[in-house]
């Protein structure tokens, strides 16, 4: 197994274990305050240490990683689930009026990034996780069109293409039975980068206030609650910084490995 393929899998696999963990235990209660045990340091009882609310640090991580996963989750699963579809059909109508309709509607949601998707949609239904994934996944569609329709692009000229429609197969079983499983491993990757840049963008509108809101925990948040406290007590602000680097870092450094073990033209490289 490749080194960066191996230490992203181990990076990604800590924080999915945090989360799966904390559906059962955590250390201490995450919305638990103890004002008498505020700002203390990193010890055997609290081992990241409490906020200025008295909250255990390791426990509300380990709940917001269960939140900021499972945004970036859904965020994914809706960029795929609607964008790979429109790209394989932009593709199987290349050059046509639907295929230029597809692609400049991804251009148009391209103009807005996922913070002004959240302002616009948080200022019409409030502030939640619930709209975070709503704006990153509506962000995440037009990423999705472009590889499957890149992919497929590269596929429908080739001699088992052409076989299949001289057997009478139409362009959307051929996409399904024939495209979608040889660009299978481009999308895997995307899902793996678009999975770490969802855990940003989490943590990025949740900082601002468009995220999870309280008592869920949320690893933006707590930087947010923190920023002010950052000389007081470094620690605070430490943990939950670490904690989106290091999930961030794995997940990129598991998509470039994925991309080098199912890339042929890449397996046998030295890395």
């Amino acid at each position: 197994m490749r080194p960066a393929l191996a230490l992203g899998a181990v990076l990604s696999g800590v924080a999915l274990a945090a989360a799966l963990v904390s559906f059962v235990w955590t250390p201490w209660d995450p919305g638990a305050m103890a004002i008498s045990a505020r700002l203390q340091g990193p010890s055997l009882a609290h081992w990241a240490g409490t906020d200025h609310f008295g909250r255990d640090i390791a426990s509300m991580l380990m709940a917001g990683a269960r939140t900021s996963l499972a945004v970036a989750l859904v965020a994914v699963g809706i960029g795929m689930g609607v964008g790979v579809p429109l790209g394989l059909t932009a593709a199987a109508h290349r050059g046509s009026w639907l295929d230029e309709l597809i692609m400049r509607g991804n251009d148009l949601i391209f103009a807005f990034p996922a913070l002004v998707i959240a302002i616009l949609i948080t200022a019409t239904f409030g502030p939640s996780a619930t709209n975070a994934i709503l704006a990153i996944g509506i962000f995440n569609i037009p990423v999705f069109a472009r590889v499957a329709r890149a992919g497929a692009l590269s596929l429908w000229t080739l001699d088992f293409i052409r076989a299949a429609r001289v057997a009478g197969k139409g362009r959307a079983r051929i996409s399904a039975e024939h495209i979608l499983p040889n660009i299978a491993n481009l999308l895997i990757v995307q899902g793996t980068i678009q999975f770490s840049l969802g855990i940003l963008a989490e943590a990025g509108l949740s900082y601002v206030g468009l995220g999870a809101q309280p008592p869920t925990a949320s690893w933006g948040r707590m930087l947010a609650e923190a920023q002010t406290m950052v000389t007081l007590a470094p620690h605070v602000a430490l943990f939950p910084g670490m904690a989106i680097v290091l999930s961030v870092l794995g997940l990129n450094l598991l998509g470039d490995g994925l991309r080098d073990a199912l890339d042929p033209r890449l397996r046998g490289r030295v890395t």
